[in-house]
């Protein structure tokens, strides 16, 4: 896993172009303003954008990992989102700089002999180039792709390029919900699943998988919170709050109940990063010097989560109501 404590440092990159990929799809292809080559990547990786609003948002590279030229992104357009892919949409033209931090993969592409991919809407983004390169090591490799209607599924053309019969387009307009089990019917246990898409989609796929294939939950990636991770749900509510203690300024704070331990430490540190605020980007993770957490993200591994060493302050809180101290 990348060190998210430790991210790469800024890159000032270019939009050196803006593509309608689908509709309510922008793309953007960034590159040095001089030209260099662009930090190596691997797919699953994405990009941490600074907005020139100061939001902070996550975009998954759809580009071809082996041209180091550009980075290229799929923005979907959500008018009923917190404002980052509207300001993208509105307000980036060709040209503008914007400060990034990356490539980070939470996401990478496990060596299998054979793969079985689902992607809901702008989910396709981290998958194309994973198929990209299943195709390429030669593996056997299925695509089941949905969207609301044809038109605004991206990337067909490049998909329909390496697919043939291994690529089911399935816009909901005309063939309903994506039918999952003909995809993962019949696969062997050994295969490896990947999805990205709607939260609907990714609970159907990891319900199907686990009556399937118990032993090989799949690989997802969420763009919002899994269920669990409101507050008060992961381990019971913590009724009378938490302290959490910020060993580098100093602070002690209350954490009451139904208020998340992010809002609280901003009080004290009002430049902490923050991004989704629901567990799923890994913008907020902080060290934790003692405590226990309770981990409400998905993010991080079962294995660190019981390690307990770092956490996402965005959604965790305190096991057991005791404190917590974080290195802030």
């Amino acid at each position: 896993m990348a060190d998210v404590l430790s991210p790469p440092p800024a890159l000032r990159l270019r939009v050196q172009d803006t593509v309608r990929e689908a509709d309510g799809v922008l793309g953007l292809l960034l590159a040095d303003p001089w030209g260099a080559p662009l930090p190596a990547w691997e797919p699953g990786a994405h990009l941490e954008v600074s907005l020139p609003s100061g939001r902070i948002r996550h975009y998954s590279l759809s580009g071809d990992p082996g041209d180091l030229s550009t980075y290229r992104l799929g923005v979907l357009r959500d008018q009923g989102g917190r404002g980052g892919s509207e300001e993208i949409h509105t307000s980036i033209p060709a040209g503008s700089l914007l400060d990034v931090r990356g490539p980070v993969n939470r996401f990478p592409l496990v060596p299998a002999e054979r793969y079985a991919f689902i992607a809901g809407g702008i989910g396709i983004t981290p998958l194309l180039p994973m198929v990209r390169e299943a195709a390429a090591r030669g593996a056997a490799w299925s695509l089941l792709y949905g969207g609301r209607t044809l038109t605004s599924m991206a990337y067909r053309d490049e998909l329909a390029a390496l697919g043939g019969g291994n690529l089911v387009l399935a816009p909901e307009d005309t063939h309903g919900r994506l039918d999952i089990d003909s995809l993962l019917r019949g696969l062997p246990d050994t295969a490896a699943v990947y999805c990205c898409g709607p939260a609907g989609l990714i609970a159907a796929v990891e319900s199907r998988c686990a009556a399937l294939f118990p032993a090989r939950p799949p690989h997802v990636e969420r763009f919002t919170a899994a269920p669990d991770t409101a507050l008060g749900s992961a381990s019971g509510p913590d009724e009378g709050g938490f302290e959490v203690e910020l060993r580098r300024s100093g602070a002690v704070l209350h954490v009451p109940p139904g208020r998340s331990l992010l809002d609280v430490v901003r009080e004290a540190v009002p430049s902490v990063p923050s991004s989704c605020e629901q567990g799923i980007c890994g913008t907020c993770e902080t060290k934790v010097l003692a405590g226990a957490p309770d981990h409400r993200d998905s993010v991080l591994s079962e294995a660190e989560k019981a390690a307990g060493n770092t956490m996402m302050i965005c959604v965790g809180r305190s096991r057991g109501g005791a404190r917590l101290v974080l290195d802030l």
